[in-house]
């Protein structure tokens, strides 16, 4: 399959939503960190991250990594790029203390306030997807 990452976006953004009104705090999570991660690495590819179509990736092993490590990755093909400067995430990372191996994670080890942080951070990359959009940069 090929590799769509503003449908996966989309996609994970609302299953997450949905996972958060039922109160399903550790999937709804997962699916916020992987919603971010496809949302900037679809705007990294419009920045101009190179990607391996063969493979059906990102050619660069360092553009290979999830919401924890992703959105330094996004500045850095932001910042080199003439529409860059209108793309700004706010600092710091919110999604520091997320890593894509806690899916093997108790459930109780989550929570209301530890999710709706994650939830505002997507929502700052939903902001500049739906913006890139609109611009027809996406």
């Amino acid at each position: 399959m090929q590799a769509d990452f503003l449908d996966a976006h989309e996609r994970h953004w609302t299953d997450a939503e949905t996972l958060f009104q039922a109160q399903r705090w550790a999937n709804a999570d997962h699916l916020y960190g992987m919603a971010a991660e496809c949302g900037l690495k679809r705007l990294m590819l419009a920045f101009g991250m190179p990607y391996d179509s063969v493979r059906d990736r990102p050619a660069e092993g360092r553009d290979q990594v999830h919401a924890n490590e992703i959105w330094a990755r996004f500045e850095s093909y932001r910042c080199g790029h003439h529409q860059g400067a209108a793309y700004v995430l706010p600092t710091p990372d919110p999604f520091t203390d997320w890593d894509v191996a806690q899916r093997y994670a108790h459930q109780s080890n989550f929570d209301r306030a530890r999710v709706a942080a994650h939830q505002a951070g997507v929502r700052q990359v939903r902001d500049l997807v739906q913006k890139a959009k609109r611009e027809g940069l996406v």
